[in-house]
């Protein structure tokens, strides 16, 4: 019996996708585990993996590259030696003697291709930067003139093809920025979002990283963000209801805490993961976060890494900001924002001094967790970050 071969779901608000490419020709055989086509998925293109051995046979209705494609659409079929295809357009498939025997004892039963692993393939006619930058734009870059060595097509080929000379007055909706718009009004519209602002004492946080700074002058310093995440994988065991999300009608709580942190690219906003932050050290995580953002911006991060987060921290600080509603990252219960640390008059006692403040704004999830332990959890934050060497198991890496 044919095997179909059909669309996965790559995350779990994915409902379609960009057919990338097949990896293997019409009536080649196919062995479990050899990669079999490209699928681009929210933010990313994976390639996918088959679990199952068969000839491929491609439908002459299949897919071409670029086009978009429903999860569960049927992309082709992995047929046993000299079994017909079903469709009636189809040619002879190759005969027995003409095709590799199926490996001994393989399974009767066969399952789905689902399994996919990051792309690593390059075409040697477009860049990479030109071929993501096509994807952005919705443009298929076999039809742009090159202009490169040998024609090769680069990004401002891809670029210039796609904006018209008069540009201005609309700009291309690429399927990242209509993803991120999806995901953004998901955030807003299927959840009972409630946001919360305060103002932090920052003065200790300012010298603890400052201290950091020192001690490992030239090596991997950890940012304040990498310092808020270790402090919120603190935190968030003593209020289970915000590392949580709801599900099928009632709260399921995560047994693991992943830090998803916002990274703005030229493409779209990305939220990549750090898994298990409660486990790993300050230094450790800043790290991963170094690496996580340069794939970010390099457009490299897979699928795998933007998945699985627990509980979303997005910083605008950068930018002079001070408090901001953030837009809950779902499924998660809650998501929290920074704003700038800002020097200003502060009251200590019976005395006005100069001090330093950091605006935070948490917005969660009313159906999950209710606005009184929402600002406890908040206050007890607050509290850490005012004296976050107290909180912080520190295992620093000497380098």
């Amino acid at each position: 019996m044919a095997i179909e071969i059909v669309v996965p779901r790559l995350g779990w608000s994915m409902d379609e996708g960009t057919f990338g490419e097949w990896l293997k020709k019409d009536g080649e055989f196919i062995n479990a585990g050899e990669m079999l086509f490209v699928l681009e998925g929210e933010k990313a293109s994976q390639e996918i993996e088959s679990f199952d051995s068969g000839i491929l046979h491609i439908p002459p209705d299949a897919p071409k590259p670029g086009d978009t494609v429903a999860v569960g659409q049927l992309l082709g079929y992995l047929l046993a030696a000299g079994e017909l295809p079903t469709d009636k357009e189809a040619g002879p498939v190759p005969s027995e003697a003409s095709v590799i025997p199926e490996p001994p004892g393989m399974s009767a039963v066969r399952g789905k291709v689902t399994r996919i692993v990051e792309r690593q393939t390059p075409r040697s006619s477009v860049t990479p930067r030109a071929r993501r930058k096509a994807r952005e734009l919705g443009v298929d870059s076999s039809s742009i003139s090159g202009s490169g060595r040998d024609g090769r097509v680069r990004e401002r080929d891809v670029v210039a093809f796609a904006l018209p000379p008069a540009a201005g007055a609309h700009s291309p909706f690429s399927k990242v920025r209509r993803t991120i718009a999806q995901r953004m009004l998901a955030g807003v519209h299927q959840t009972a979002p409630v946001t919360l602002t305060t103002k932090v004492d920052a003065a200790q946080l300012l010298s603890f990283r400052e201290r950091l700074k020192a001690e490992q002058a030239g090596g991997n310093i950890p940012s304040y963000t990498d310092i808020l995440a270790k402090l919120v994988a603190e935190a968030l065991p003593e209020c289970p209801e915000m590392n949580a999300c709801w599900l099928n009608n009632c709260v399921f709580n995560y047994d693991q805490i992943n830090i998803a942190f916002a990274v703005d690219t030229r493409s779209g906003l990305v939220a990549p993961v750090i898994n298990n932050v409660a486990s790993l050290s300050l230094d450790e995580i800043a790290l991963q976060s170094r690496m996580l953002t340069e794939q970010a911006h390099a457009g490299t991060l897979s699928q795998n890494q933007l998945q699985g987060g627990t509980f979303t921290i997005t910083n605008l600080g950068m930018f002079d900001i001070d408090f901001f509603t953030p837009i809950i990252n779902l499924p998660q219960a809650a998501i929290l924002g920074v704003g700038r640390i800002v020097r200003e008059p502060v009251v200590v006692g019976d005395e006005v001094v100069p001090g330093y403040q950091i605006g935070l704004s948490l917005t969660f999830d009313h159906r999950i967790i209710d606005g009184r332990p929402a600002a406890r959890w908040l206050q007890r934050l607050a509290m850490m970050i005012q004296d976050p060497e107290q909180y912080l198991s520190l295992s620093i890496d000497a380098r």
